[in-house]
């Protein structure tokens, strides 16, 4: 007899000693592979300490919440959980629900808290400067946006000086669409297939997510191509993309030559040769996909592609959105770790630390030309409180050495959760690169078929109650994703892969039953 899991923090969780876990099936060798784990008495993984107490939850009751939101709000489901989190104060990377719960934020609200939760001298700075000045509106001059444009152009290279700032990724995505085809007087723009640059409706058209894509008319001129995606792709093997951790698929490169960024390059060339005018407005790309579950491709691929695609008058976005603000941990921005120059970046999420904020930056010749052909106008963008909270990020970035913390630390993690692949026969891929982790499920590593749905599921959900809170994504919903705020420790890391092994180990005990 086994006992059942109690979902409850610091629980006990009895195995039978005599239980054993074992999946079998063939290996990409052709032999068989088995896992076979036995446990004895195992106990829930322990959560770090915390000397932070939250303050007793005192508003609306948890069924008037959800009376409130199925009646009030978007009908589209977009809550995790069967009975969703209702999440009621944060302190840099722990999270409390309503109960007093307290879980470890490995998700960051969506890749978007930097720096940490509510993170002290970013709150004293937002303090002061809701006492001083709110909001001013681009018609009158106002000292935090001069200083923050400094700080931040001082962190690009260049020509890349002029900063827009709005108000999210999707506007700044909007705004570089617009700046690509006003510069270039051309209409086609080029993303990959997996990408997600957004869902306003301009934006919809550079998303390639299949939940994303819409019957309604949205995002004209706008053309897919194959994403170079290493793992689940046609081709791919052991040493092609930047990280830690490479796909278990033989390689027979050379230190020189990785056939498969030649390949998708080729392919690359057939979309611009079949699918797109003879010239073009742009490409964007994203680093490292974040909804699509933390995809890399080869190394060299961007240098390339970007190459190609300003022989067709393009130019060319990187979208920094997640990749930005040191998460990779190698490289403040993650165009830098593909060795490419882009003409336009936008980025959002982490510059705020949550704070409504984004920004687009370009050359003064790709400014200009917009400068011609619209007056360009955003009421919220670049206000005093958001652009004090800003310079206060990259304040926290470089004081606390935030960057350097995610090389690390992020390293550490990425080579723990690769011993789990090891491990365990679903464990498809672990890939990326800093604090910016995928987790690909599958139903076996030689098929490399997506884990269904529901089992994906209840794994997530195992996480959540034994107090780690991690994210999805994938086309198919098969890739955890992991990017928690830049100031966790390796304890933290140590727990996190503790909790999802224990979860993977209640998964395949479920399957044996």
């Amino acid at each position: 007899m086994t006992l059942a899991w109690k979902h409850l923090p610091g629980a006990l969780h009895l195995y039978n000693s005599a239980a054993r876990i074992t999946k079998t099936c063939p290996s990409r060798s052709g032999a068989f592979w088995i896992s076979a784990t036995k446990l004895s008495l195992h106990t829930k993984p322990r959560m770090p300490p915390c000397d932070f107490k939250p303050e007793r939850y005192q508003s609306l009751d948890y069924n008037r919440i959800l009376d409130i939101h199925e009646h009030h709000l978007t009908p589209v489901h977009t809550t995790y959980f069967p009975k969703p989190l209702l999440l009621h104060q944060g302190h840099m990377k722990w999270l409390f629900d309503h109960e007093g719960n307290r879980y470890l934020d490995f998700f960051s609200g969506i890749v978007t808290v930097s720096v940490g939760h509510c993170h002290p001298k970013v709150n004293i700075v937002a303090q002061q400067q809701l006492g001083r000045l709110w909001h001013t509106s681009a018609v009158f001059l106002n000292a935090p946006i001069h200083e923050y444009a400094e700080k931040l152009a001082a962190l690009l290279p260049e020509p890349l000086k002029v900063i827009f700032l709005v108000n999210s990724g999707s506007e700044a995505n909007d705004l570089a669409m617009m700046m690509a085809r006003a510069h270039t007087n051309n209409t086609d723009i080029i993303s990959f297939r997996g990408a997600y640059h957004g869902c306003s409706p301009y934006t919809l058209g550079l998303t390639n997510v299949g939940p994303f894509k819409t019957e309604l008319p949205s995002g004209q001129g706008c053309k897919s191509t194959m994403c170079p995606d290493v793992f689940r792709g046609p081709w791919g093997g052991s040493h092609c993309r930047d990280s830690p951790v490479q796909t278990i698929r033989k390689c027979s490169c050379t230190p020189d030559c990785c056939q498969a960024k030649d390949q998708y390059i080729e392919q690359f060339k057939e979309t611009l040769s079949t699918t797109v005018a003879k010239t073009i407005a742009g490409f964007f790309a994203e680093p490292i996909q974040g909804v699509n579950g933390a995809v890399q491709y080869p190394k060299g691929f961007l240098k390339e592609a970007f190459q190609l695609v300003r022989e067709r008058g393009g130019v060319c976005i990187a979208d920094e959105v997640q990749t930005g603000f040191g998460r990779l941990g190698s490289h403040f921005w993650g165009f830098q770790t593909h060795g490419v120059l882009p003409d336009i970046v936008t980025m959002a999420k982490g510059i705020g630390n949550g704070f409504p904020m984004a920004a687009v930056v370009t050359t003064p010749e790709i400014a200009k030309s917009l400068a011609k052909r619209l007056l360009h106008f955003n009421t919220f963008g670049g206000n005093p409180l958001a652009c004090a909270i800003g310079s206060a990020v990259l304040e926290v970035i470089q004081e606390e050495n935030m960057q350097q913390n995610s090389q690390e630390v992020g390293t550490y993690m990425l080579l723990k959760f690769a011993k789990l692949r090891e491990e365990f026969e679903i464990i498809g891929d672990v890939r990326g690169k800093g604090l910016m982790v995928g987790i690909e499920m599958v139903k076996d590593k030689m098929g490399r078929q997506p884990l269904p749905r529901e089992e994906v599921n209840q794994i997530h959900e195992d996480c959540k109650q034994m107090g780690l809170l991690i994210g999805r994504g994938g086309v198919f919903s098969q890739t955890f994703r992991v990017a928690p705020p830049m100031c966790i420790t390796k304890p933290d890391v140590d727990f996190a892969v503790e909790v999802f092994r224990s979860a993977i180990i209640q998964h395949m005990e479920r399957r044996a039953k």
